[in-house]
């Protein structure tokens, strides 16, 4: 009984002591403050797990036909090489300035399981910068992302400014020129 009631008193000043931290405003939230180590394990570790948790048991689609990916990097183009870059491609300023840092999809995606990747990009990551693009996209264009992730993993800059070229439409109809694998846009 004795244990119990140091075990309780411990648990309750140790909830005092975060109420006021948390109210007291200390902790730095600005984006060009990292957090310390123990707090970037601590977020890493939770969105990997529930990541795998919740990728379990999604059935993937044959992802290798060339329009679905060339459709998945439509998408990507307009909507994440801001945040993430490409191949030859940097970050936009809005991406360097996020913090955490949108991974380089080109090097990290390696790292995921395509159903993985399909419940990212559909669920997105909270308090990270990722939405969910599950509410404005169809599964159907959500796998195509997919698709061209997968590609995009072994790509090289002038693999992906060539895809920029042959672009129908968006964004990568509007490459100026290609410079040893980088591009401009207009």
């Amino acid at each position: 009984m004795k244990t119990a009631g140091i075990i309780i008193s411990v648990l309750v000043i140790e909830s005092a002591i975060l109420i006021v931290f948390v109210h007291s405003g200390l902790y730095n939230v600005a984006a060009t403050s990292p957090d310390p180590k123990v707090i970037r394990w601590i977020f890493s570790r939770t969105s990997d797990n529930s990541v795998e948790h919740h990728a379990k048991g999604i059935a993937v689609p044959p992802l290798a036909d060339s329009s679905m990916i060339q459709e998945g990097f439509r998408h990507y183009d307009e909507m994440c090489v801001e945040c993430h870059g490409a191949p030859g491609v940097e970050r936009s300023e809005i991406g360097r300035g996020l913090y955490p840092h949108g991974p380089n999809l080109a090097h990290s995606a390696k790292e995921l399981q395509p159903a993985e990747l399909f419940w990212v990009i559909k669920n997105g990551i909270r308090s990270t910068g990722m939405p969910a693009f599950g509410p404005t996209h169809s599964d159907e264009k959500i796998w195509a992302m997919v698709g061209f992730l997968e590609k995009m993993k072994d790509m090289n800059p002038l693999e992906y400014a060539a895809m920029m070229k042959a672009a129908p439409s968006g964004k990568g109809g509007d490459m100026e020129d290609v410079d040893m694998g980088f591009h401009r846009r207009k």
